[in-house]
């Protein structure tokens, strides 16, 4: 029970940070396709895993009971979400350490499009809040590292949930045989006293 609610907060928890990424990430990549240009690695990786992670985590959610009896194969989903977020957040590495207030683009300032270099050179109005640009990225990277560790975490707790069903179809197994032992016990004793009292006749 307690395994159950664990994991049920923990995906309400992934969804409620995966909205806003997905929102973000939405927005550079909307940005992207206006200026008919290729979005970098570093946002289509996290946005692409954010979209299916939030569709995963919100199907297990509503088939819950349907989630415990596949707990090893939602484990192993998990698994590869974590590792996902882990390249997503890799990619953004660049902005960990990004003083936003006063942000040049650095070394991305070329791939960052309409949002750096392609942006100043068409006066792109989405070039001027580039200290933004840099505060939504450093956003998502840390909600990123934050979805790694609720995936990671969830996926122990689906392995935790599987346990415990195994757990509990043994010991119904076992409750079972024993029951039904008690009954074939009972039925041949039951008999066999019924035979001896029955009446024998000397001819």
């Amino acid at each position: 029970m307690i395994g159950s609610l664990f994991f049920i907060f923990n995906r309400i928890v992934e969804i409620t940070f995966l909205i806003p990424i997905i929102g973000i990430m939405a927005y550079f990549v909307h940005g992207y396709l206006q200026a008919n240009m290729l979005t970098p690695a570093y946002i289509l990786i996290l946005f692409i895993t954010s979209v299916i992670a939030v569709f995963w985590a919100v199907d297990t959610l509503i088939r819950f009971s349907t989630t415990k009896r596949s707990a090893i194969f939602v484990a192993f989903v998990d698994m590869l979400f974590f590792g996902a977020f882990i390249a997503g957040v890799y990619q953004l590495r660049f902005i960990a350490n990004a003083d936003c207030a006063h942000w040049s683009g650095g070394s991305v300032w070329v791939s960052l499009g309409p949002f750096g270099e392609y942006g100043e050179q068409t006066n792109d109005p989405l070039e001027l809040h580039v200290d933004k640009t840099c505060a939504m990225l450093k956003t998502c990277f840390a909600m990123g590292i934050m979805e790694t560790v609720f995936f990671i975490w969830t996926a122990f707790l689906a392995l935790f949930l599987h346990s415990r069903d195994r757990d509990r179809v043994v010991v119904e197994k076992t409750v079972r045989r024993r029951s039904h032992s008690s009954r074939r016990g009972h039925s041949s004793s039951h008999r066999h006293r019924s035979s001896s009292r029955r009446p024998s006749y000397v001819v």
